[in-house]
């Protein structure tokens, strides 16, 4: 892989990985390059093969930006938050608000994630560490974090699921619901 790219070689790995997040968002992390190629406008997928190495390598870089663009979504709405129970609600808040403007950027992670146990563990050490420091400050119940990060991040996917069955899903109502649902099962009595 070489060190520094060209403006058009980077605008060219943008271009596919923009199109890979949407086949990956609709079908599936074993999306096929000729898909991918396509949805891309490239001429054929010896392109894909130039700007990456492997299927790896593309599915590698996709889960990072989208990772990126998440945290960075939820950082905009968690900064200055001190208190850990309200730095909790606002990352479910922010989740549901990624949805609203990045539906495919979810969906692909969710797949991505199925195949790539690496970036499940991140999304979860995030969470379960956002959830110690609650506990650590005394807003939060006792309970295993590591646990409640794979409970609150199903329900999350499963409104992501949900939406691609329901695109009309109102995820106004969904923010609330699943908000009210982490703080019942996380905060002290």
């Amino acid at each position: 892989m070489r060190a520094k790219r060209t403006l058009t070689e980077q605008a060219r790995r943008g271009q596919i990985v923009a199109a890979a997040i949407e086949v990956i968002a609709e079908s599936g992390a074993q999306a096929s390059f000729k898909v991918i190629a396509e949805r891309a406008a490239l001429s054929s997928t010896g392109l894909i093969s130039y700007h990456f190495a492997n299927r790896q390598e593309l599915i590698d870089e996709v889960g990072r930006q989208i990772l990126e663009a998440f945290s960075a979504f939820v950082r905009e709405r968690t900064a200055g938050i001190a208190e850990p129970a309200e730095v909790l609600q606002a990352f479910v808040t922010a989740n549901i608000a990624f949805l609203q403007t990045h539906r495919a950027h979810a969906a692909a992670l969710v797949r991505i994630q199925q195949d790539t146990a690496e970036l499940a563990r991140s999304d979860q050490a995030q969470l379960a560490d956002v959830l110690r420091r609650g506990q650590a400050s005394g807003v939060l119940r006792t309970f295993d974090p590591q646990l409640m990060a794979v409970f609150v991040l199903s329900i999350r996917d499963g409104i992501i699921r949900q939406l691609e069955l329901d695109p009309e899903l109102d995820l106004d109502a969904a923010a609330r619901e699943f908000a009210a649902l982490v703080e019942q099962a996380t905060r002290k009595a």
